[in-house]
């Protein structure tokens, strides 16, 4: 166990360097900083005086490994649209994306699993087909388009949640949440749903195909011939196992949530790192765009590594082939 854990966390360190190198080069040849932050009016002297400062004339990997270190710890400069420094901007923003993502995903899985297990046990029914055919048009359209489509039905038209904003938030130490106060949770219901769709409509295909596919086994069959109850051998057994590769997809999913918040967040204007990528990216803002991508990557390679390690955990196989390669 305790070599699996070094391993994955060997190779997590590796990624981050990687993914900390392509930031990197966004400052090498996506414009220049110096430019960006004096203008174009500026003398030769007011331009080689800031590049000192900056330590923009040292040698190419002594300037990585500054910024390997300032990444490490959270600093990334600062903005060069808004001029406040970056680890405050993206600090202020990350509760709003991470209570959507949460969110989200409580919505999809809630209402995910459930309904996969249905159609895999009642195929043909009605509600079976129906399920389908709403998960066929969870994968088709695009984001922007179910979220425009909900502004316009329920903000607009029937006028029951607002369309725009985070609503009132509640400080607690550093954190502001939106989820402690009941304007809050009536701003999230939208883009909540908007980010959950393409996430059910996925765990509900991957739940009912895993479940058809352990309801073929050879154990569900002898669970049968021992006069087990369907209750049983649908809940106690075969969902058990199908939930083990649904873990691994949700841990993964909820990464991609908060990274491809960025529609979502653009629609409803929701204040979260998305929105303010966005802005980085129309501005040319090059530390909040590495910024971005690093938090990103380690979300990512974090999730992995706790997926990987619940599955180390649950799948018994895994541990046993871990003891017998040793």
């Amino acid at each position: 166990m305790l070599a699996f854990i070094l391993r994955r966390v060997f190779q997590a360190l590796i990624v981050m360097v990687v993914v900390a190198y392509i930031a990197f080069l966004l400052f090498q040849y996506v414009g220049d900083p110096v430019v960006f932050l004096l203008g174009q009016d500026a003398s030769p002297q007011q331009i080689r005086q800031l590049r000192s400062d900056l330590g923009l004339d040292q040698p190419f990997f002594v300037q990585f490994w500054h910024f390997l270190v300032n990444a490490a710890q959270g600093e990334f400069g600062l903005s060069l649209r808004q001029g406040a420094k970056v680890s405050r901007l993206i600090a202020e923003r990350f509760p709003a994306t991470l209570e959507l993502a949460l969110v989200a995903a409580g919505l999809a899985l809630i209402l995910g699993i459930p309904m996969g297990v249905y159609a895999a046990l009642r195929r043909g029914t009605f509600l079976s087909q129906a399920f389908m055919m709403v998960s066929l048009l969870g994968v088709s359209l695009p984001t922007f388009l179910i979220g425009i489509l909900l502004i316009l039905v329920f903000a607009v038209m029937l006028g029951w949640f607002p369309s725009f904003g985070r609503g009132e938030t509640v400080q607690v130490g550093w954190w502001s949440s939106g989820l402690l106060t009941r304007d809050g949770w009536h701003h999230v219901v939208l883009p909540a749903i908007t980010l959950a769709v393409f996430q059910l409509t996925l765990i509900m295909r991957l739940v009912r195909a895993e479940m058809l596919e352990v309801l073929r086994t050879d154990y569900i069959k002898f669970a049968r011939a021992r006069g087990l109850s369907n209750r049983t051998i649908h809940f106690g057994h075969a969902l058990k196992n199908t939930l083990v590769p649904v873990l691994t997809i949700t841990g993964l999913q909820l990464g991609g949530l908060i990274a491809f918040a960025i529609i979502t967040e653009t629609v409803f204007q929701w204040p979260g790192m998305g929105l303010l990528f966005i802005q980085a990216v129309t501005f040319a803002d090059i530390p909040v765009m590495a910024a971005y991508l690093c938090l990103i990557a380690l979300i990512f390679v974090l999730i992995n590594l706790v997926v990987d390690l619940l599955y180390f955990a649950v799948d018994p196989r895994l541990r046993v082939g871990s003891a017998g390669g040793h």
